[in-house]
């Protein structure tokens, strides 16, 4: 009985635990998505010699408070026509999938307290990137819903745009992972930074398959120069415009959060995540709290970095045209990705098993 209960108390501490990570990570999550709108700004000011928003708050630190703000207090309208229930339901989800996909991501080692070892991820999926892919396509549904609800033919397009850009470019993307399974052996994110605390950072065996990936990440995240199913000039603004208040606001914060996670992933498959560079974890005497914030430091400058080069491509290159996105994707991508797959199985099996022998 006394065992039971102990099993019980255990079990509570650990729902505990997760639960805390959870608000954690979305609250993270949340704010950084936040001042990316302030940062995307102030780098698009820099890069247009300009000063970018400078008048609420120090150095305009306080815009992001005040846009939410003016998103609250908008009217919210839903068009006479629309579903409804699924107008409401688009920005929902789009937003609930962005979140998701932070549940798998190791953000740190483990943290010590009151003598019990906290990971610092919330789910250790031996699956962790086919959970991703999983999370990610339920992200298309967010658009495809938003768009077809309207009654808007313009929003229609855009959202038939935005579910064939993700389909094309998911398969790059999975390709460009099979090669880096065949590096790693694991699917698991946790395993896959541990593996390179020890081997070295993967952007060293697979530069074409991060190349591939990061290009991919773009059209996946609607960004610049594959924004086309928020191409303005074309279609009117695209797949949300007859949203307005915090519907539109869900939809904005998607897409930051998506090019957040985006960084994330990024900076965990290729550049170590939470590995700290040129430091030895394993022979380091400091204590494990200090340890698993340096890495929550280095993983965050890493992200912070590839959140920098979104911005700094979007006010740098021009939109695409839609032929020209859907060619780079099915007649370059892909078969750059099965090249990338063929020739790193062919070397991992050569260096296992040596030349074969007729």
């Amino acid at each position: 009985m006394i065992s039971t209960l102990l099993a019980m108390q255990m079990d509570w501490a650990l729902v505990l635990e997760k639960f805390l990570l959870i608000v954690v990570v979305v609250s993270v999550s949340l704010g950084f998505a936040m001042y990316s709108t302030y940062a995307e700004r102030k780098v698009a000011a820099a890069l247009q010699d300009r000063s970018g928003p400078n008048r609420f708050g120090w150095f305009g630190l306080l815009q992001p408070i005040a846009d939410a703000i003016k998103l609250f207090s908008k009217e919210d309208i839903i068009p006479n026509k629309a579903n409804k229930v699924l107008f409401v339901m688009g920005p929902g989800l789009a937003m609930l999938a962005a979140l998701m996909t932070s549940a798998v991501i190791p953000w740190g080692d483990k943290v010590v307290l009151g003598g019990r070892e906290i990971s610092l991820q919330i789910a250790d999926l031996n699956i962790g990137m086919l959970y991703v892919f999983a999370v990610v396509a339920l992200g298309v549904y967010g658009v495809m819903i938003g768009g077809w609800s309207s009654n808007n033919k313009f929003s229609l397009l855009a959202a038939i745009r935005g579910a064939s850009q993700n389909i094309s470019y998911e398969l790059a993307m999975g390709l460009s992972l099979i090669a880096l399974l065949f590096v790693t052996g694991s699917l698991s994110l946790k395993d896959i930074v541990v593996g390179q605390q020890t081997n070295g950072w993967n952007i060293l065996y697979q530069p074409l398959g991060f190349l591939i990936f990061i290009v991919c990440a773009f059209a996946e995240c609607n960004r610049t120069p594959f924004d086309l199913p928020e191409a303005e000039n074309e279609l009117n603004f695209g797949y949300h415009q007859e949203y307005s208040s915090m519907k539109l606001g869900f939809y904005l914060f998607a897409e930051y959060i998506n090019m957040f996670i985006s960084s994330v992933i990024m900076a965990t498959l290729y550049f170590g995540g939470y590995d700290i560079p040129f430091f030895n974890e394993a022979a380091s005497s400091l204590h494990p709290n200090i340890l698993a914030l340096m890495g929550f430091g280095a993983l965050m400058a890493k992200t912070v970095f590839f959140v920098f080069v979104f911005m700094w491509v979007r006010w740098t290159i021009p939109r695409f045209r839609y032929d020209q996105l859907m060619n780079l994707g099915w007649k370059s991508l892909i078969p750059l990705a099965l090249f990338n797959m063929l020739i790193t199985g062919a070397v991992v099996l050569y260096l296992q098993n040596g030349w074969p022998k007729f």
